[in-house]
């Protein structure tokens, strides 16, 4: 019995390059560019080493790449989750709202759609009253959030107040796409991931949102329980790993193409919270998948200094991150209802998401062109370091904190 592989085709149109003639004999090969009006297509095949050899000779395949397990990147519970809530409710607007500057701007995030690839949304929650909820399930546990994680990072994206606390950034999205791509217990696979983006993506998503990562311990262990000897494990989830990675590079490539034809998508994904920073420098770790592809906006965390001297990068973030925004303290919706105060990379994902929300409507509402190329040139242009704890190292917080125009 084969494999399970997902397979990225281009519907567009044929290709005449191999997908492997990088490969060849002779030297590197530059990947050929994908066509204008590029249509991803995702397909999952149980495939022989044969059968992989055929599907890859395939003049529509782009690349394929294993199936891998997924989780969403564990939030940090605050020990003062009520004193976080408390603060919020005082001061009419979260900390990050404020920090990100969507509380001065004029822009709200108006005629934006926005997707959120998560553990689904509590659509019964006051925080999303007026907003079109689309929802899809890609991970076989029915729409709906019972995690509570997808929720969080949706209100802080597009919410409205709750109890009189402005938790989102963009409340004037009114049209959201929902893609549960993570189970009710928070795992999930490329699989899903990937059916979850094609679909965002055809359903004219401006903005895609993505607090999640690729396991790879979980694949270790997947492997391992078949019998591999863990040495093989290891090798064959790494292999996986690398292969997964030009997968999505392919993928972004692709979305990158689209622009050339429409508005094209702002894609978005947490950095991960690896990192043990407290422990020292030999306790940082990169960026991991899907965050590290090609052409994906990974974002970091920054938290507010005790000292009171600016915002400084949280312990938890990994390192490399493009753009950062808040992560420690944020309050937004709880599942069920009411409000909750979380911590992580996740959370400062839908920062971003939001203010990338509020740059398309500035670049709809002005003579620039208003696609996705220009809201990341604007977003990352945007970004500003005074606010900023002295010593914060560029490699820690990528172009700075995240703003609103």
């Amino acid at each position: 019995m084969g494999e399970r592989y997902s397979v990225l085709r281009d519907m567009s149109g044929v290709r005449t390059a191999s997908p492997l003639e990088s490969a060849r004999a002779g030297g590197p090969v530059p990947p050929q560019a994908p066509a204008a009006g590029s249509e991803p297509h995702v397909e999952v095949a149980e495939l022989s080493k044969h059968e992989l050899r055929d599907v890859s000779r395939d003049p529509e395949v782009r690349a394929v790449a294993p199936v891998m397990p997924t989780a969403l990147i564990q939030p940090i519970e605050d020990a003062a989750d009520g004193r976080a809530e408390a603060e919020a409710a005082a001061a009419a607007a979260t900390w990050g709202v404020k920090a990100v500057g969507a509380d001065v701007t004029t822009r709200t995030g108006a005629d934006t759609i926005v997707a959120v690839l998560d553990t689904g949304i509590d659509s019964a929650h006051p925080a999303f009253t007026g907003v079109t909820l689309i929802q899809e399930d890609f991970s076989g546990s029915g729409v709906g959030d019972k995690q509570g994680h997808g929720t969080h990072c949706a209100g802080t994206i597009f919410g409205r107040a709750v109890e009189g606390t402005r938790i989102g950034v963009a409340p004037g999205v009114t049209r959201a796409l929902i893609g549960k791509v993570l189970a009710d217990d928070g795992s999930g696979d490329t699989e899903a991931l990937l059916r979850g983006l094609e679909w965002a993506l055809h359903q004219g998503a401006q903005v895609i949102s993505m607090s999640l990562g690729f396991d790879f311990p979980g694949m270790v262990q997947r492997l391992t329980d078949m019998g591999r000897q863990p040495r093989f494990a290891t090798s064959l989830a790494l292999e996986a790993y690398r292969a997964n990675l030009r997968l999505f590079d392919a993928l972004m490539r692709m979305v990158a193409a689209r622009s050339a034809v429409g508005p094209g998508t702002v894609v978005v994904a947490a950095a991960g919270n690896e990192s043990e920073r407290q422990n020292g420098p030999d306790f940082e770790i990169a960026v991991s998948l899907p965050a590290a592809a090609e052409g994906v906006i990974a974002v970091g965390a920054l938290a507010q200094s005790p000292t009171g001297n600016g915002l400084v990068v949280a312990p938890f973030s990994n390192t490399f991150p493009q753009i950062s925004a808040p992560g420690v303290g944020v309050v937004s919706a709880r599942n069920g209802g009411g409000l909750r105060s979380l911590s992580g990379t996740s959370m400062a994902t839908p920062h971003v998401a939001g203010v990338a929300a509020l740059w398309w409507e500035e670049v709809m509402r002005s003579p620039l062109p208003a696609s996705a190329s220009t809201v990341v040139a604007r977003l990352l242009a945007g970004a500003v370091v005074s606010p900023l704890a002295s010593g914060v190292d560029v490699a820690d917080r990528g172009v700075g904190l995240v703003r609103a125009p």
